[in-house]
This record gives C-alpha cells, sequence and structure tokens, in this order.
C-alpha cells in the first residue's frame, strides 16, 4: 500500500477539533504548530491550514489546549492517565482492562489510535458515558503485546507490494509488505510476519515476512502456524542440541557417592501409555514400626541444565513442553527429556527426591529431601496400574498383607507388551497400598475445602498421515488419582519446608487466589438453567456447592460446558514469589516440584530447594518474581497453542463426516446465532442466526436464547439440537453448522 496521499481540495477537514485534540494528547510532552499537525493530517492546500489555524485558536481560548509558544501549542494536563490492557473485539471496538477501576473501559474504534490487541496502553477517560458504560480514548502505546503474527499474503497488481491478512479477528487491519520483504513468498502462501513500523499517515503497519509456513490447509502448515502464532519454537537452534549432545549422562561413582543410594528400594513408573519422557517415580517400603517409607523420585534435571549456560538459557526461554494433538515440543533436547532425564525402567538414574514416612491414616511421621539415584524396577501405564486397582478392590489391608490373595494378571488387551502377564507381587502390593492411601490424601482434601476438577480430555486415534481416525474422551481414574496425590504430596511438602522457614527465604510458588465474586455470580446465572444451584454463603459452602454441581454433571449433556464455564470462574494459576496459598487444592502451600523435564519452574525449585539445604541464604526475590512472571506468561501461551491444536484437529474431524447428523448442546447464545457443543466428540461450531429460517429471531440476554418473533420457538443454553455441518475453515479454525431443529422435533 503507499503512502497515504496528501490532500488538496479545500473540503472541510471532518472531526479536526478532535483529531488535532487527539494528537496533542498522544505526544502530550511535546508542542505543535500547525505545520506540522497539517503534516500530521496529510494536507496542504491553504484552505485546510486555515481550518488547523481557526481550529488551534478556538481550543487555546476555551483553554482546551495551551499555547506554549508563538504558534506552538500542547495538550493541557488536566486529566488524569491511567494504564491498562487493552482487548479489541471482532467488531474494532475494544475495552481496556484497568486495575483503577472496577469495570473495563469502552474504547470506540475511532480512539483505539493504533493500538492492538493485548497491547499496555496509556487512555483517559471520557467524563460522558455510553450507554451507561465509561468510555476513554487511547493516548499511548506503552508496549506491543506482540509483533509477530499469521496471516495469508496477498500479493498485490504489478507484484509492486503485498499485504498480509492475519488469521485473528481481533487484529483490525491488514500488514503492508513491501515487496523486497515478502521472501519470495507466493500469493496465498501462509506466512509469519513482522511488525516494523506504523507511519503517521499509514492505515497499515508495515511490516516483514519472517518465515513462510507453506500452504493454508495442510497438516504441517497449520501446526507450524499455531506454533508460529504464539511466538512459540518449533526446533532447538543447532548450538543448543549440540551442547545438550556433549554433555556427560553417565552414572558415575564419584557422583554416586555425593546422593542417598535408593537403588535397592522397589521403584517403579506409572505413566500414560504413550509417554517418552518419565520424570517422577515412586518408591515403595514396609517399615518394622507398621509406617510405609514411600519415595517420590524426580529426574535431577538441574544436574544437567546449568544456570549460564545456553541450554539453561534455551529451557528458560521455553519455560514449558506444549503439548499439540500430533507432537511434543520440549522444553529440553531429546537427550536429555527422553534419555538421560528420563527415568526409564531397568536403568540407574540422578534424581531428586521427597522421602516420607507415612501411616495407615496417610500421615506424614517424617520427611527427606535430597538428591539420590535411583533405579526402576518397572514401568506401567495407567491402564496397567488400573487393573491391578480394580481386581484387588475387594482386598482389606490384612489380605493385601498377605501376598499370595494379590491378583497380579495384566490382561493382554491393556498390557504395553500385547501379551498376558503377572506383575511382581511386591508390587502389585505396593501399587494397591499406594492406591488406599492416596484415597485417604484426596478425600481429606476434599474435606479441606479442595476442587475436584476432573475435566473431560478430548484425544484423538490419528493415522500415519495425522489424520483424525476418531475422537475419544481421557478420563482420570484411580491409578491417575493415586499418581496425582503423591505429586500433589510432593510439591506441598517441599512449598512447606521453604515456606515456613524463619527468616523468610524467596521460593518458587504456584498459586491460585480466591475466584471473583461477579465470575460466581454469572456462574450460578448459567448452571441455574439446568437447574443447579450454588451456595457462595462462605468458603466452605462455595467450594462443597461447586464440588456437587462438578460431580452432579458428570456423565449429562452438559458436563463439558458445566465444567469449562466452572474453570473459567476461578482465578488463574500462576508462578510467583509471594505466596498466598492455592484455593483450588486448598494447600497453604503449593509449589511446583515433580515435572522439571517439561517445566521451568520446576528447575528452579529443586535450585532453590539444593541451596537451601546446603545452607544458603535467601535469593534475590525481583530476580526469581520476573523468572515467574516469564514461565506464567508462557504456560499460558503453550495452553492456547494446545487448544488451538485440538480445534483445529476436530474440524479436520468433522471434514470427513459433512453428511452426517449430531446431536449437540447449545453452548452459547449470542445476538448473532448460537454455538452447539457435539456430545459425542465436543466439538463446537456456530449457527448464524441469519441460517435459522423458519422465523425471525431474536436474542434475548436474560434468558440466554434466541426466541422467534412469530412462533416463539426457543432456542436456550443447554438445548439439545440436531445439527450438521455446513462449512469448515481449517485456516481460520471455524466451524458452522446448519440447525435441524430441537432433539425432540425431529
Amino acid at each position: 500500500m503507499s503512502k497515504k496521499k496528501k490532500r488538496k481540495s479545500g473540503k472541510g477537514i471532518p472531526n479536526l477539533t478532535n483529531t488535532i485534540l487527539s494528537i496533542l494528547k498522544k505526544d502530550k510532552n511535546k508542542s505543535f504548530n500547525y505545520k506540522q499537525i497539517a503534516a500530521k493530517l496529510g494536507v496542504n492546500d491553504a484552505s485546510s491550514r486555515n481550518q488547523i489555524i481557526k481550529t488551534l485558536t478556538k481550543l487555546a481560548a476555551k483553554e482546551e489546549i495551551l499555547q506554549v509558544d508563538r504558534g506552538k501549542y500542547k495538550a493541557v494536563i488536566n486529566t488524569e492517565y491511567h494504564l491498562g490492557t487493552l482487548e479489541i473485539t471482532s467488531r474494532g471496538s475494544g475495552y481496556v482492562i484497568c486495575d483503577d477501576f472496577d469495570d473495563d473501559i469502552f474504547i470506540a474504534s475511532n480512539n483505539i489510535n493504533k493500538a492492538l490487541d493485548g497491547d499496555e496502553v496509556e487512555f483517559y477517560i471520557y467524563k460522558r458515558r455510553k450507554r451507561g458504560r465509561l468510555e476513554g480514548e487511547i493516548t499511548n502505546i506503552v508496549k506491543r503485546a506482540k509483533s509477530e503474527y499469521v496471516g495469508i499474503i496477498q500479493i498485490q497488481k504489478n507484484n509492486n507490494y503485498a499485504f498480509v491478512i492475519t488469521d485473528r479477528n481481533t487484529m483490525y487491519v491488514d500488514i503492508f509488505v513491501p515487496i523486497k520483504k515478502t521472501l519470495r513468498a507466493q500469493d496465498g502462501d501462509k506466512v509469519l510476519v513482522k511488525l516494523e513500523d506504523w507511519p503517521e499517515n499509514a492505515d497499515s503497519p508495515y511490516g516483514k515476512v519472517l518465515k513462510v509456513l507453506g500452504k493454508p490447509g495442510e497438516h504441517h502448515t497449520e501446526i507450524h502456524a499455531i506454533l508460529a502464532e504464539y511466538g512459540l519454537p518449533s526446533e532447538f537452534p543447532y548450538k543448543v542440541e549440540q551442547f545438550a549432545n556433549t554433555l556427560d549422562t553417565s552414572i558415575t561413582r564419584e557422583e554416586i557417592s555425593k546422593r542417598r543410594d535408593m537403588r535397592n528400594e522397589l521403584t517403579f513408573t506409572i505413566d500414560p501409555k504413550d509417554a517418552k519422557d518419565f520424570d517422577d517415580a515412586l518408591s515403595f517400603k514396609k517399615l518394622n514400626n507398621g509406617l510405609y517409607e514411600i519415595g517420590i523420585h524426580i529426574a535431577d534435571v538441574s544436574h544437567y541444565v546449568k544456570e549460564g549456560t545456553v541450554l539453561d538459557d534455551e529451557a528458560y526461554q521455553r519455560a514449558t513442553s506444549v503439548y499439540l494433538v500430533d507432537r511434543v515440543v520440549p522444553m529440553l533436547p531429546e537427550v536429555l527429556s527422553n534419555n538421560a532425564c528420563s527415568l526409564r525402567p531397568k536403568e540407574e538414574k540422578y534424581t531428586f527426591s521427597a522421602v516420607f514416612k507415612i501411616n495407615e491414616k496417610a500421615e506424614v511421621k517424617a520427611q527427606w529431601f535430597g538428591r539420590t539415584v535411583t533405579y526402576s524396577d518397572a514401568r506401567f501405564a495407567y491402564e496397567e496400574a488400573q487393573a491391578i486397582i480394580e481386581n484387588n478392590t475387594t482386598l482389606s489391608a490384612d489380605d493385601v498383607s498377605q501376598l499370595n490373595k494379590i491378583d497380579t494378571v495384566i490382561p493382554k488387551e491393556i498390557a504395553l507388551t500385547g501379551k498376558t502377564y503377572q506383575v511382581q507381587t511386591e508390587i502389585a502390593e505396593a501399587i494397591i497400598v499406594l492406591d488406599r492411601l492416596a484415597k485417604v490424601m484426596r478425600n481429606r482434601r476434599m474435606k479441606q475445602g479442595a476442587i475436584s476438577f476432573d475435566k473431560v480430555e478430548v484425544k484423538f486415534n490419528l493415522d500415519e498421515h495425522n489424520n483424525p481416525e476418531a475422537v475419544f474422551f481421557k478420563t482420570s481414574k484411580d491409578a491417575n488419582k493415586l499418581i496425582e496425590e503423591f505429586m500433589l504430596l510432593a510439591n506441598k511438602k517441599v512449598a512447606e519446608f521453604i515456606g515456613k522457614q524463619s527468616p523468610k527465604k524467596t521460593f518458587v510458588y504456584r498459586v491460585h487466589d480466591e475466584p471473583d465474586d461477579s465470575k460466581l455470580a454469572a456462574l450460578q446465572n448459567i448452571v441455574g438453567r439446568f437447574g443447579y444451584k450454588l451456595n457462595f454463603k462462605d468458603r466452605r459452602s462455595t467450594t462443597a456447592s461447586l464440588n456437587y454441581l462438578l460431580q452432579d454433571v458428570v456423565g449429562k449433556k452438559e458436563q463439558n460446558l458445566v465444567d469449562t464455564l466452572t474453570i473459567r470462574s476461578m482465578s488463574k494459576a500462576e508462578y510467583t514469589t509471594y505466596n498466598i496459598g492455592h484455593y483450588g487444592l486448598a494447600f497453604d502451600y503449593y509449589s511446583h516440584f515433580t515435572s522439571p523435564i517439561r517445566r521451568y519452574p520446576d528447575v528452579m525449585a529443586h535450585r532453590l530447594l539444593q541451596h537451601y539445604l546446603d545452607g544458603g541464604g535467601s535469593v534475590s526475590q525481583d530476580t526469581y518474581e520476573e523468572k515467574c512472571q516469564h514461565s506464567s506468561n508462557m504456560e499460558n501461551l503453550a495452553t492456547k497453542a494446545e487448544r488451538d491444536s485440538i480445534k483445529y484437529m476436530q474440524i479436520r474431524f468433522m471434514e470427513d463426516h459433512k453428511d452426517q447428523e449430531f446431536l449437540g448442546v447449545i453452548s452459547g447464545v449470542t445476538d448473532w446465532g448460537i454455538y452447539v457443543e457435539i456430545i459425542s466428540n465436543k466439538c463446537e461450531g456456530m449457527v448464524s442466526i441469519r441460517d435459522i429460517r423458519d422465523d425471525h429471531y431474536a436474542f434475548d440476554e436474560s434468558q440466554f436464547a434466541l426466541i422467534g418473533r412469530h412462533t416463539k420457538t426457543m432456542y436456550q443454553l443447554g438445548d439439545e439440537v440436531l445439527v450438521k455441518v455446513k462449512n469448515t475453515d481449517l485456516v481460520k479454525k471455524h466451524l458452522d453448522f446448519h440447525l435441524l431443529g430441537k432433539k425432540e422435533e425431529v
């Protein structure tokens, strides 16, 4: 796009007063004369200049602007400016979220002033309100949220320039790219583009293509586009791979001598059947005093990943592994994540351990933390451990102690080997006892006010070409919860061990604030449509009613919707050095210690724990707080990428089922249509209000419904409806449905 042509006509300049005020307020510390303002407006004729001079004079007379020198004007700083984060709507207007105000501040599209979605902005509030809400104008962009975008490139006529139309519906402008900065992308390619400038007189920002991702709609292109959209890497730099490959990963006598040797303790791992990185193992021993010694052994990543190395820098920047539908983008190179740090069976490994002496009531009577060396005797998939638990549910504690009574058979249908086999009796006993203790710990947590989020996970069976053949749901069973409880125990006890020390020491906590009352009220408003009632009298009643709600919806058509809405009503968990406890788990102290292969905060927790075990003093809180914020931000981006990959694969799945009718539940209602989630596969799509043609429908916000003007037919949140695929858009990750009608009417 060429630069904006200067006006030469003598017509009046529209909205000149507000435009001049915006220019002066944007650069409120700078003074302007009429020529400079004319240049910013792109006008150079005498009539326009006269209009500007007259308007400046009038504004100065009204003391709305200040004449600081002859012919030079500045904004009058009698307005209080605020800082906030801008959220752009799909319609081009926006809202600023600011701690100074209870409500979000509406920003009309003509007052956004080149700010983009997620930007940190400076703004001021108009004295007037629009429709009862506060309205403002952005005066300065403090910090861009991002500078790189994914989109489709369109090469313009004569190949002189191009535009990139981004995939984001919150990006209200296209990006202008000079032809020499297109990286030889072909018209219609999906590309990653970087913003470089946004000239004052230009309608669009200027950018350059960083990477050509491929043809839209192709699997490889779309997966890499998801990663690129969130600034996530797809591969390791050569120097990082090389550094990792030169590490000494052997187990040496010298290093063993510095550690607690637990290689002779009965130790095993329980993980998903397709896992490659095993970062935790459990050891089990019965003591003569009736207690159990249970070790939670975690891969000692910090032994290999040293501060100040390129490997540590890369791990910190990534901060987390990213789990997409068809692949894992690991935090650490494969030589560590799948080999040296993976607690594989029949191999000695360096570990960092939390070892507890626990009684039958699952009470911790003694604890020890430190570096160890371990040997995993066996590896189990969750399904195999679950079979041991289910096959022995009728055994009492006394029966379990008689090893000959334990059923140790793993059927071939779930065995990792594909063949029926028998588990070592001592390991089967350990799994049964650990399951019993885990259930006691879980029940105790629930009574103390923990919330049970067992949200259904959507998974796919993919063929060799990554085409989705089937959708299935992953649910958490006893074996999953066994591992979860002992990981929670280790995370909690490590955080307590540091957090309760005096003088206070800097540490990395995983915190979860109490939910906002307004969000809980909104949740009640929606779930009330399904006949559920919540009690928010106090913390105990709140958590109890939320747990009852989550239990009541299990297996019902609205389960996924209610689970999702309940999670959204909660505050977001984050990493910080300022401990406020974890609301959802009902813990006063909590950290992340158990997954250092895939989470950088766990690596930091390991380093700090060892530092304090060695008698070191407290470290810089500011330094670690910055690292915590970065880790939280990267976790958020990874979560978004993971959701996008699921949405993408759901749409690919639906592409092959266009002729099929599906039963769904209305999961959202808006003034432009209804959203329907298919019960059998959790795919969500939209039915446009324009496509419901048996009547003229209007949105009734109070009833979360579309209501027909003549027939009074109501499509309400939670209603079951039949739908058929209308359109699938892999590029925009959008799914459209035809509405066939309500379940009972079809």
